[in-house]
């Protein structure tokens, strides 16, 4: 069985880490634009561009395919391949980044302490590698989309400035809408919430400059980015609570992780065939965040303040 890892930027060469140089191989789709994969085989998309075409690819061949992006667009397309992806007997996680990815098992781990789940909130701060950031500097300018009481409501990139706190050392920062797949996604997996939002840490910079061009390339990693997913319900005993997880790391070892866990979890044949989200309630997601702990991320629980 081998892992096919598309991308060679910060979270590609830590995926190959992770999974293991035995069993890894490099595919450039730009020289080689047809996938050399067999059945059994396992694709991981960390490259740029959309990932759809090549998910597709591959999973004509019998390959199951990780996806590791943001792009909206894209999320669209890669929901589409759902059938074809179940005749081929293969499996597609769509989003197993931060956001979407590990905030959708974050989710799912907090919703599994209440009676029923009625909202769902996402923040985001710091990028991962280059193409990361790039993504950073377009979301803010982009549609972002809520789930608000059983209607989507678009927004445009960069309103609704809210303060989130999250994981030490990263602490508090201004937080904003921003074109980000995960409402989409978790949407599907949580129909019953009524109230999902997604949103980006960014400073008044970031905002100023996101229309325009970036005017300096981007660093070759971010710094210690953070993850925060607050779920709100009602619990057993009819209390309404509020649950708040997240972490504090470099988002391209965060993301790399996750991908890592999906990608064990495939080869090892604990998913099912056809199309994955992170927050799916059938998932062994335990497993999958225990994997990613292994990783080196480390999962931080908000429990009050003295």
């Amino acid at each position: 069985m081998t892992v096919w890892v598309v991308g060679r930027g910060v979270v590609g060469e830590r995926v190959a880490r992770l999974v293991g140089a035995d069993v890894v191989q490099f595919h450039d789709p730009r020289a080689e634009p047809t996938p050399v994969a067999t059945p059994g085989d396992v694709a991981v998309l960390a490259h740029p561009v959309r990932h759809a075409p090549l998910a597709a690819a591959f999973a004509a061949r019998g390959c199951s395919v990780v996806t590791v992006g943001d792009h909206f667009d894209d999320t669209y397309d890669l929901v589409e391949l759902g059938d074809a992806v179940t005749e081929a007997g293969a499996t597609l996680v769509i989003g197993a980044a931060v956001t979407p990815g590990l905030s959708g098992l974050l989710a799912r781990w907090s919703a599994r302490q209440f009676a029923s789940v009625d909202e769902i909130h996402v923040a985001v701060h710091g990028t991962a590698g280059p193409a990361c950031a790039r993504v950073h500097h377009r979301s803010l300018t982009g549609r972002a989309v809520s789930w608000i009481d059983g209607v989507w409501e678009e927004s445009p990139g960069g309103s609704g400035r809210e303060l989130c706190w999250f994981p030490e050392p990263v602490g508090a920062h201004d937080c904003y809408r921003a074109e980000i797949a995960s409402p989409v996604l978790l949407h599907q997996s949580f129909p019953e919430a009524s109230r999902i939002t997604a949103r980006r840490s960014a400073t008044r910079r970031d905002r100023g400059t996101a229309r325009l061009p970036m005017l300096r390339p981007p660093h070759a990693e971010g710094g210690v980015g953070a993850l925060r997913v607050e779920v709100r319900g009602v619990d057993a005993t009819g209390l309404r609570r509020t649950h708040i997880v997240g972490m504090a790391e470099l988002l391209g070892t965060a993301t790399a992780a996750t991908a890592a866990a999906f990608v064990g979890a495939a080869r090892a044949g604990r998913l099912p065939t056809g199309v994955v989200l992170a927050g799916d309630a059938e998932l062994d997601t335990v497993s999958l965040l225990a994997d990613v702990a292994a990783y080196g991320v480390r999962i931080q629980e908000f429990v009050g303040a003295a």
